[in-house]
């Protein structure tokens, strides 16, 4: 099958590069996908980037990069019924502490990280659920019910903003955003009640006149920059769920107006969390795709020999949706 591939850390063109390798055989509990879309995550580059803290090099001898993706289950393994053969799935974890990802023609991997998929949503939308999509969803969610109040989005163009948008209001909430100046229009159609320039001097000012007196829940991607407003803007008792803070990787807190606030600091590492709330976050996800209240936005499709550029794109600030390899074509 075909495949990318890395060894060493570097910049996408220096170390990705397209392999023939051996097709995966199912084990004992997994399903073989035949992958239609890979999704791309700057999480994905800057792994093969080597970006992570103390990691000086790859884990494994060869990586297939990329952990969310979708496509149609080909083969099961020993214990997996064989019905599920030929149904629709999107992938979550795909290369999550395992060597091999979904920027290649077939992955195996645990069946129930093989998730079935609606025949009326896409392949590609599917390929955006695992991380952009599940974090949304446990950071809106995460605290149960938000009928009836006001939530903070931090970064609502974002992948992860801009579904948590659509998210939040379909669940009742009243949803203030942030946004560059140039994407407020976006956000505004994904059914933010307010967008705000994050970049505005009264920012934290403005926040609390449209909130009533204070936020419920922050969903927040850079919260070592936005601590202090953070402190500002949030009801007693609220919570920040946060999920980023790529600008400030060792924030300061303003301890004092935390404590006497009781805030709670929910971090989210989507990867990792735990299997019920993961049940509860993907179900979120479903109904809220069958009753059409999410459309996630795709900015680009690449082919597969063009990862490089893929993972590149998706660092490049200002993309309008998710990035997206397309397996079909060869």
């Amino acid at each position: 099958m075909r495949a990318m591939l890395y060894s060493r850390f570097g910049s996408a063109s220096d170390v990705l590069e397209t392999a023939t390798v051996d097709t995966p055989t199912p084990a004992a509990g997994e399903v073989l996908v035949r992958l239609a879309y890979s999704g791309v995550n700057p999480s994905d580059a800057k792994a093969r980037a080597g970006t992570r803290p103390g990691v000086i090099k790859p884990v494994f001898d060869q990586i297939i990069p990329h952990s969310d993706g979708a496509g149609v289950i080909d083969a099961v393994g020993a214990g997996i019924a064989s019905s599920r053969i030929g149904q629709r799935v999107w992938i979550y974890n795909g290369q999550w502490q395992r060597a091999f990802g979904t920027a290649a023609d077939y992955i195996a991997l645990p069946a129930d990280q093989a998730v079935p998929l609606a025949d009326d949503i896409s392949l590609e939308v599917g390929a955006t659920l695992g991380i952009p999509g599940l974090t949304a969803a446990q950071t809106v969610f995460g605290g149960g019910d938000v009928t009836g109040k006001t939530l903070l989005i931090s970064g609502g163009a974002g992948s992860v903003g801009h579904n948590a948008v659509q998210l939040a209001k379909w669940g009742g909430a009243t949803v203030i955003a942030t946004a560059s100046a140039g994407a407020a229009n976006r956000v505004l159609a994904a059914g933010a009640d307010h967008v705000l320039d994050y970049a505005d001097s009264k920012l934290a000012e403005k926040v609390l006149d449209l909130s009533n007196g204070g936020i419920d829940r922050a969903i927040e991607v850079e919260f070592g920059t936005n601590a202090v407003l953070l402190a500002e803007v949030m009801k007693p008792l609220g919570t920040i769920a946060t999920y980023g803070s790529g600008k400030s990787m060792t924030p300061e807190l303003p301890f004092g107006p935390y404590l006497f606030k009781a805030l709670k600091i929910d971090i989210t590492l989507i990867y990792i969390l735990p299997a019920s709330e993961r049940s509860t976050a993907i179900a979120r996800l479903n109904q809220a795709l069958s009753n059409g209240a999410l459309n996630p936005e795709i900015a680009t499709t690449y082919p597969l020999e063009s990862c490089a550029a893929a993972q590149d794109a998706v660092m490049t600030p200002g993309r309008a949706g998710a990035v997206l390899l397309d397996l079909q074509s060869v």
